[in-house]
């Protein structure tokens, strides 16, 4: 059984004191691949010494992450165009907009967010999206740049069914991760109406970890908490959400 864990920060300093340990144990519970997005310079080197270390199951992403969107940001922006161009990555992410923190700097994510998003498509590169408390700014951006071109995936997806169909309707799968599994993640209560081909697993460890873990720090082994639900929510083995959630990666991801 091969679980894919499409959204995790495993370099993250979180992790410095016990990272081997903790990936084996996710490689023990089935999980063996992780797909690494970027944060911003300051992560850059702890995130491509650990691909190198793993490099059969850690897969890169690259972008600059809405909350990185500073004062700075275009010498940001040229950082991420300078290795896309250089290195080798699976996805532009995790770009997007997030209202949550700050709003100071909403029109540089925008614009931030729209050159990442053309960047992917001259690339012929997915797209993962991080969207707190701005569904709409982001569903803005999405129309304009729809077509062929756009797909990707809706990282730690909370909204509603609604929005749901909408982030869809846009080439992208949903990330489902312990959000899912909590009281009121409220998730649970519709994403049986989602087809699972929709569907791709992640934890964004060290954060959001699932019941009965939460509060925790999060990692990659408790991925299989988040299988667990969706068996109950789908009525299928969890082999078979395995199966699926990853061949939904390797759809996106091109790996």
């Amino acid at each position: 059984m091969i679980i894919t864990d499409t959204h995790t920060h495993l370099y993250s300093t979180q992790f410095d004191e016990d990272r081997d340990e903790m990936i084996q144990r996710a490689l023990d519970a089935g999980v063996s691949r992780f797909f690494l997005p970027a944060i911003d310079s300051e992560t850059h080197e702890a995130m491509f010494d650990l691909a190198a270390q793993y490099p059969e199951n850690m897969f890169l992403m690259m972008g600059l992450h809405p909350t990185s969107v500073k004062d700075n940001y275009l010498e940001e922006l040229k950082q991420v165009e300078n290795y896309l161009d250089t290195k080798k990555f699976y996805a532009i992410g995790e770009i997007g907009i997030d209202l949550y923190w700050d709003k100071t700097h909403l029109k540089e994510q925008q614009e931030a967010f729209r050159t990442q998003i053309r960047w992917a498509k001259e690339r012929k590169l997915p797209i993962v999206i991080h969207c707190r408390e701005a569904f709409d700014e982001i569903f803005e951006i999405l129309e304009e740049e729809k077509g062929e071109g756009l797909y990707g995936i809706f990282h730690c997806f909370s909204g509603n069914l609604e929005q749901a169909k909408q982030a869809i309707s846009y080439n992208m799968k949903l990330g489902i991760g312990g959000v899912v599994t909590f009281k009121n993640g409220k998730i649970d209560k519709f994403l049986g109406e989602i087809p699972i081909e929709n569907i791709v697993l992640e934890t964004d460890a060290p954060y959001l970890a699932p019941t009965p873990k939460r509060g925790k720090r999060n990692e990659s082994s408790y991925l299989s908490f988040v299988v667990d639900k969706l068996v109950d929510i789908y009525g299928l083995s969890p082999e078979e959400i395995a199966e699926i959630t990853t061949k939904n990666s390797k759809d996106v991801f091109g790996i």
